[in-house]
């Protein structure tokens, strides 16, 4: 298949590396001194789930996905691998790649934009404001293109053009259309063939939002305290303290789950128990702030305090560790003014 990664970090990096390696033509849009590193060297794939084997991939690379579209037409597959507020400047220009049966996979953190399409409620086709302030991307995309998908790897960009993997292998895709008579669609199988054959521990899910509360929960707790913290997945949970912390986080999170009609089916501690399989990977908000980029505040903490005023439910947790981690990406300059 033709498969273009759009934002080639971490996560869609080892995604395009590792779907290249396996015989699929993958370009990459990029930007900054990743990309003109990757056009000079290629990407550089860093696999600590295989000993450290380092790969060196030349795949075709643009800041702008019209130039790619006019060498490489329109793909079979578009990964979406960018950070969730990069999302509504870019989704409207991917256009050229799209053609009718583009599958288009969002591999993304936090509540996704789509995640009231396909919906038989009465937020059926809602918008959330921290996702969507201008409430265009469902124009800008139509949602039949798209495939849901819950990423549990991790990885870091640790030098323009060398993307680390360092934990986890197991990706969740599924359909978003709740009135799909079945999961398991034509669509969906080609596309689980191609990450399964590319050496991911890949799964259909039969309820996607099931799968994204499951790691919602988890990144609204560990991402903010990783990055106030300045602390590894593993040094969270060998501290007391912050599982203290985390805790109550992951509590309001299901309840919130729950009220959307999402059972989460794990405890806290089991929540947590989960979190440590990614030993001591350094999660993504962490890095964000490590890099002075702007963090994924609105998708992964902002969107759910939302959903919960919708739903009248209290999260004092929530809003607690959202003013923390808010103010100091305010104090560092990440968010920009205001």
């Amino acid at each position: 298949m033709k498969i273009c990664v759009v934002g080639a970090g971490a996560i869609g990096g080892i995604l395009g590396a590792q779907l290249a390696r396996t015989g699929h033509t993958v370009s990459l849009i990029a930007r900054g001194a990743h990309l003109v590193a990757i056009r000079a060297r290629g990407l550089k794939l860093v696999n600590h789930l295989e000993g450290g084997s380092e790969s060196y991939l030349e795949l075709p690379a643009e800041s702008d996905p019209a130039v790619l579209a006019a060498r490489l037409g329109v793909q079979d597959v578009v990964i979406i691998g960018l950070k969730a507020h990069a999302i509504p400047a870019l989704l409207g220009r991917l256009a050229p790649l799209i053609g009718p049966k583009t599958l288009v996979v969002p591999a993304i953190n936090g509540v996704p934009w789509w995640y009231f399409w396909g919906e038989r409620g009465p937020h059926a086709g809602r918008a959330l404001r921290s996702l969507d302030p201008k409430g265009t991307l469902f124009a800008d995309l139509s949602p039949s293109h798209i495939i849901g998908c819950v990423v549990h790897l991790a990885g870091e960009v640790r030098a323009p053009g060398e993307v680390h993997y360092t934990a986890g292998s197991r990706l969740i895709v599924g359909e978003i259309d709740r009135g799909l008579p079945q999961p398991l669609t034509p669509r969906i199988k080609v596309l689980h063939e191609a990450l399964r054959r590319a050496g991911f521990e890949t799964r259909v899910a039969r309820d996607i939002r099931t799968d994204v509360w499951a790691k919602l929960i988890g990144n609204l707790s560990f991402n903010p305290v990783a990055a106030l913290a300045c602390a590894r997945i593993d040094q969270i949970c060998a501290d007391p303290g912050l599982l203290g912390v985390v805790r109550p986080l992951l509590r309001e999170g299901m309840e919130v789950a729950a009220h959307y009609g999402v059972a989460v089916g794990m405890t806290p501690d089991e929540r947590i128990d989960l979190a440590r399989q990614l030993g001591s990977a350094k999660i993504s908000m962490h890095q964000d702030f490590e890099a002075n980029r702007a963090p994924e505040i609105d998708a992964i903490v902002g969107a759910v305090i939302e959903l919960a005023e919708w739903g009248g439910l209290e999260v004092p947790a929530i809003r607690m560790i959202d003013a923390l981690v808010r103010a100091r990406a305010q104090n560092l300059g990440l968010l920009g003014p205001g």
